[in-house]
């Protein structure tokens, strides 16, 4: 996406992660809505979200907003039976209103990143890269 509103619930090891990957959505235009343990370490550092319930807490939930096509992207790093099943009930709605999804901090760190590279179209492709470095290496 670029552009909306991204939903982001990590589990407590990932929130350090998540509040930088907060702050540069937030720089680049999108809003932010999170569950009550990752919006404390959003709302500590600062940054603007909207607090929204987990599956088991009762509606209006994070699935009830991605049915409503309310959500442009979802991070959601999981841990613990109650999570993992939220988890599962979110992937699967997700999937059918075809939001993007990440499931680890590498994963929403890449997403980020390619944000900044939605104009490229030229591909490049491993082969030639190290094709390249061994050129280099050479010269």
């Amino acid at each position: 996406p670029t552009k909306g509103r991204v939903f982001i619930s990590v589990r407590g090891r990932d929130r350090e992660h998540a509040v930088a990957l907060g702050r540069e959505l937030v720089d680049k235009g999108f809003d932010i809505v999170a569950t009550s343990g990752t919006g404390s370490a959003l709302r500590d550092a600062g940054i603007e979200f909207r607090q929204v319930n987990k599956v088991y807490e009762g509606r209006p939930h994070i699935v009830d907003m991605i049915k409503n096509g309310d959500i442009a992207l979802i991070i959601n790093t999981t841990e613990g039976k109650k999570a993992i099943s939220d988890s599962y009930t979110i992937r699967s709605s997700a999937l059918q209103h075809k939001v993007s999804y990440t499931t680890t901090i590498a994963g929403a760190n890449a997403t980020v990143r390619a944000l900044d590279y939605l104009e490229v179209t030229a591909v490049t492709g491993l082969q030639q890269l190290h094709k390249k470095i061994k050129d280099e290496a050479v010269a």
